[in-house]
């Protein structure tokens, strides 16, 4: 991994040893040192993530400030391994640095957090993680040229201020998935920069990077928010779904044991600590790599890779093939005479068998949907086993399960044909309404990417053969973004009971929701609606986006009104633009949208 390897300091390696779990098995061994000399090769790369995901309003030179600091600690260690300072936990020592920064703490407002220690320091700097990052500046953009002098100039601060940029946005994204992306930029940027067409290059190459940072920054934040908001038990229903479709042929306590290594990897990835979760990940990878025929076909090239690249491929791989031998359904959970007795002598271990053995069997439904199957079946089984005959009362499990995936079924079907029928914009603008009524206490730049990513839904799931599950999968991220990663972010009392209180159910709450009742427009403001020449200047992806932010900012204000009326105000104003903008001069332009602004906010 050419892109990563920087030189540096070393400073975990005289204390890893110490505060990390050490291997048993030679081949443990040999992973941990591959990963560790990962580590080392990539420290200085790991200290920005770090610094930069915690104190996200720091600036590149404060940073810089840290690990010049890091640099005289490793040197330390480097002298006398032996100071009790060098056995501390790799985030304890990052944490401490970064506390002792002059003024930092009080700066930048995390003070609270340096006045605590150990544990309790760790959560409070994670709760202190901002995933709307609306306070940041947009991020910096160079012309491809400029991008390429800078690359060519200094090589290593080019790359560290991408990742820099790039941590400081994406706070809740693993350390692994950073690393990645950084790679892939460093080979497209020096790719680009020895191409004729620099621009056309870098559009090319560069967006798919970016996508899939996206997808990703999504998905964690979304396992982090469940972790917050509902702990590790729901992290674990979530991970045994996700990997008995992804790996049906593996073994109900391989699959335990995989869970609950999983799982605490997500606990250390989500609080941020770096070091742990690049090392727990990649033991995770190695081990399902060593057993590739008890997991998957589809892993062989993947685990060929070397990291962080192998554990992302294993992670992108596709489901494994159902096994030939496995039954259309596990008769033990609804033929079975001794179901109940079964469930009450190990109730955690019962449904999470059930879990297994229904989702490795069903690859084709939502990871929602398979944990309301679960849920629907515990609701059973607490009324069947209060029955005279238990037996006869669960036989019809499987019927009810199938009535209620077929009616969820129905239901996508419906909106996709629905988002069809209203076409790209129509789609757009109906989610923007929808969602801005729901939870109009959003700022109007939240609503307009949520609506964005509604739409990329639809688009993206309604065509393909699993789009039950993919419109599903997809939704709940955007719901979970919504949401908010941190347990204590509140928006109103029905969006925050939906968000707070069964994980399965999110999305079934979320649509049954209607228009705040309670919400209060905010005071008429002219500057919202004053519309000026350099309108018509817009591009056609600007325009868009201003006609956007314009529909949120109507129906904040307009609360009652209704989506046709909405609609017709939207009209008018696209035919203002479309009127004025045809005027020569920018006073007449400016004189046309003085007379039209009127028919759009009254």
């Amino acid at each position: 991994m050419k892109q990563l390897k920087l030189t540096g300091f070393i400073f975990f390696l005289f204390f890893l040893t110490e505060s990390l779990m050490l291997p048993t098995e030679l081949q443990d061994l040999d992973n941990f040192n591959v990963t560790q000399k990962f580590i080392e090769e990539n420290v200085e790369y790991i200290t920005i993530i770090t610094f930069a995901q915690y104190v996200q309003e720091a600036t590149f030179e404060e940073m810089e400030k840290l690990v010049k600091e890091m640099v005289e600690y490793k040197d330390s260690c480097m002298a006398n391994s032996m100071l009790p300072k060098c056995s501390k936990l790799p985030n304890d020592v990052l944490q401490e640095a970064i506390c002792a920064m002059e003024g930092l703490p009080q700066k930048h407002n995390f003070s609270h957090c340096c006045s605590k220690a150990d544990a309790e320091r760790r959560l409070c700097f994670l709760y202190n993680k901002k995933a709307d990052v609306g306070f940041l500046s947009p991020f910096p953009t160079l012309d491809p040229e400029e991008k390429c002098q800078a690359l060519e100039n200094n090589k290593e601060s080019f790359l560290n201020h991408f990742v820099y940029e790039v941590a400081r946005r994406n706070p809740f994204v693993f350390a692994p998935t950073l690393l990645t992306v950084a790679a892939h930029f460093g080979d497209v940027a020096k790719s680009c920069c020895e191409e004729q067409n620099k621009v056309n290059c870098f559009q090319t190459r560069a967006v798919p990077v970016m996508q899939y940072l996206k997808a990703f920054s999504s998905y964690q934040n979304n396992v982090c928010g469940a972790l917050l908001k509902f702990g590790t038990k729901i992290i674990n229903s979530i991970n045994i779904a996700i990997l008995s479709q992804k790996f049906p042929k593996i073994e109900f306590k391989e699959l335990i044991s995989l869970t609950e290594d999983v799982s605490s990897n997500y606990d250390e990835c989500c609080e941020g600590d770096v070091v742990h979760c690049i090392h727990h990940m990649s033991k995770i990878m190695n081990h399902i790599c060593s057993k590739q025929d008890a997991f998957s076909s589809k892993i062989k090239e993947c685990c060929e890779k070397k990291i962080p690249e192998r554990d992302q491929c294993i992670i992108n791989s596709n489901k494994d093939d159902r096994p030939k031998d496995l039954s259309l359904r596990e008769a033990k959970f609804t033929e079975s005479e001794n179901v109940c007795q079964e469930r009450d002598a190990d109730p955690d271990t019962f449904f999470a068998e059930f879990n297994f053995e229904y989702s490795r069997r069903h690859p084709d439904l939502s990871i929602s949907q398979l944990l309301r199957v679960v849920q629907m079946y515990k609701d059973l089984l607490r009324n069947c086993c209060n029955t005279e005959n238990p037996p006869d009362c669960y036989h019809y499990a499987e019927d009810k399960f199938n009535e209620a995936t077929e009616k969820s079924l129905k239901k996508i079907q419906q909106e996709c044909k629905h988002s069809q029928n209203l076409g790209k914009d129509g789609l757009k603008y109906h989610y923007l309404i929808r969602l801005t009524k729901i939870a109009p206490q959003l700022s109007t730049e939240e609503l307009v990417s949520l609506g964005k990513k509604m739409v990329t839904v639809f688009t993206t799931c309604c065509t393909l053969n699993e789009e039950f599950a993919c419109v599903e999968n997809l939704a709940d991220l955007v719901l979970g973004e919504l949401c908010g990663v941190n347990e204590n972010r509140t928006i109103n009392p029905a969006v925050d009971h939906c968000c707070k209180s069964n994980f399965a159910f999110r999305g079934p709450c979320f649509e049954s929701l209607t228009a705040h009742k309670t919400y209060v427009p905010p005071p008429f403001s002219q500057d919202l609606f004053t519309f000026h020449a350099d309108m018509c200047q817009s591009q056609n992806e600007e325009l868009q986006k201003k006609t956007d932010r314009l529909l949120v900012n109507i129906v904040k204000l307009k609360y009652e009104v209704t989506n046709e009326e909405l609609q017709s105000l939207l009209t008018n104003f696209v035919n203002a633009v479309e009127k004025c903008c045809k005027a020569e001069k920018d006073e007449e332009k400016l004189v046309c949208f003085n007379k039209e602004s009127p028919k759009i906010v009254t």
